[in-house]
This record gives structure tokens, sequence and C-alpha cells, in this order.
């Protein structure tokens, strides 16, 4: 089974209809790191600061995202810092919402991404106070 990195960065990839070489060139790192990143079941250690950061451009995706990716995908659990502002912090059931996911199968991510389209189209008329 893929790890979380590769999950993600195939999830990306397909989506969006983009190759290595677009993901390296929108990051400014190379296209064997990509392929390195995006083909590697286990990675042994984490990626420099550097390439997660080039590896968030490319994908076009948020870095904390990229970075739990990536640290799940060596065993490593991040914890947030203390300069984390509280704001800025992910919702800690999100993030279980998305490792959840991310490992149904794809006709089950269908029916999930139906019941939110769903749930987010009502809210408004059902919690008029929310938005």
């Amino acid at each position: 089974m893929a790890n979380a990195l590769q999950q993600m960065m195939r999830q990306r990839l397909d989506r969006q209809g983009w190759s290595y070489g677009d993901v390296a060139r929108r990051g400014g790192i190379p296209r064997s790191t990509v392929h390195h990143l995006a083909t590697t079941d286990r990675l042994v250690r984490m990626p420099q600061p550097a390439t997660l950061e080039g590896l968030s451009r490319g994908l076009e995706l948020p870095l904390d995202t990229v970075r739990r990716a990536a640290a799940e995908a060596c065993g490593i659990h991040l914890y947030p810092t203390a300069e984390d502002a509280p704001e800025s912090r992910p919702d800690p059931e999100v993030d279980l919402l998305i490792a959840s996911v991310q490992r149904l199968s794809s006709d089950d991510r269908r029916h999930v991404a139906a019941l939110v389209e769903s749930l987010l189209e009502r809210a408004p008329k059902d919690h008029p106070n929310e938005g």
C-alpha cells in the first residue's frame, strides 16, 4: 500500500493531469526528486525543508499538508510547535478525516465527496447563523 505522501501526490497528479516534470518546474526542484518521493514506499528520512517547500509549490498544496504527509511516510508524528499561532494550527478532526479518506477506495471517496457537497449545499439553510 502506498504511503501518505505517495497517495497525496498521486491524487493531485491524477486530478490535475500533471506530470512529475510539471510539479518539478512549478516547485523549482529536480524531476528526479519528485519521482523519488512519489514512488518510494518508505522514506528513510524526512526530506529537506527546501524540498518540501518546492513540492508544496509544485503541487499547489499547503506546506503543512505536504510536511505532514512526508512525516507520516517516514513514520514520524509532528506535534505543533510553540510558535504556531492557535488560528494557524490544523484542526485534528480535519487531519483525521483527511487521513481516513485517503485510505478509502476511489468509489468510496466519490461517495464521501458527494456527501460533503450535499452537506455544504444544505448548511446555509439548516444553520442560518453560520457561514
